[in-house]
């Protein structure tokens, strides 16, 4: 196996998992801290440790002015409308249900893929889809019960359409550092959030930053989820293709469980091991045979 595919899938990996326990950290304090403004505060906390780790690593910038509207387009999509997305989604549903909605990713990254970079569907990469959405249908099940179940899932489908377009067009930036990718396009993320947070301060201003969990869920979500992982992410997607990446992360539903049982105190089916089986042999079968 190519050695570049192969660190290239090690940090999407990583990253997945990492993201895997977003949705446990966003459902202990979601009704404390409205999505959106969760979002900005995320992002926040984010660039706080992006520019820090930029000035240090004395990075090079260059920007190209046709490249700024896919910066732009990736923002807008991946960074803000999708994430925004699958908080709310979360919010209006549950953990399990977001983990559900968004293993439809990886369908909508190949079909991305092969609109605009023109990559061609085959038998391997059709197998591997069915296999790992089978998985994660596996270890986390179907529950669509709820008052507000609907929109809660047409949110969550929102978020995996926005982040599979971001995902496939970060590969139309493969002139940039992940670092610079994260940067710039978070940057546009908070300027487009900013009026909407800004609108409603009173919220803001009621949540109360001392409390121990609210301080680790924007440690993580910020920190770890967002500058850590999407700079991971960013890379692992220069080196490998989107089907590929698509298949990675699945490995968020496998993490996300793990996390709600020794957190959340939820309970393991034998569906987990079966599930978590055929999502690793999907990815497996994808970075071996593809082409």
């Amino acid at each position: 196996m190519n050695s570049n595919k192969v660190l290239g899938s090690i940090l999407l990996g990583v990253a997945a998992s990492i993201w895997g326990g977003t949705f446990v950290a966003v459902k202990m304090v979601v009704g404390q801290i409205h999505p959106l403004q969760l979002v900005w505060l995320r992002y926040l906390v984010a660039l706080i440790f992006l520019v820090g780790f930029s000035l240090i690593k004395r990075e090079k910038w260059h920007l190209k002015r046709k490249d700024l509207k896919w910066f732009i387009l990736s923002g807008l999509t991946g960074y803000a409308l999708s994430l925004v997305a699958q908080e709310t989604g979360t919010w209006f549903s549950s953990a399990q249900t977001g983990a559900v909605v968004t293993s439809s990713t990886p369908t909508f990254m190949v079909i991305f893929a092969w609109l605009i970079l023109k990559e061609k569907l085959d038998r391997v990469k059709v197998i591997s889809l069915v296999m790992a959405t089978l998985g994660v249908v596996m270890i986390v099940g179907i529950h669509l019960t709820g008052k507000h179940i609907l929109i809660g899932v047409l949110f969550l489908v929102l978020a995996a359409l926005s982040w599979s377009f971001m995902s496939v067009m970060i590969k139309l930036l493969s002139d940039y550092s992940a670092l610079q990718i994260t940067i710039v396009s978070t940057i546009v993320a908070m300027i487009c959030l900013t009026p909407f947070v800004m609108g409603d301060l009173a919220s803001l201003s009621n949540v109360n930053f001392f409390n121990p969990k609210i301080i680790a869920c924007l440690f993580y979500v910020g920190a770890l989820s967002t500058a850590m992982a999407f700079v991971m992410w960013n890379k692992g997607l220069t080196m490998v293709s989107p089907s590929v990446s698509g298949l990675i992360y699945l490995l968020q539903p496998i993490v996300g469980t793990l996390l709600g049982w020794l957190i959340l105190g939820e309970g393991l089916t034998w569906g987990f091991a079966a599930g978590t089986a055929l999502i690793l042999t999907s990815v497996w079968v994808s970075i071996r045979f593809a082409k």
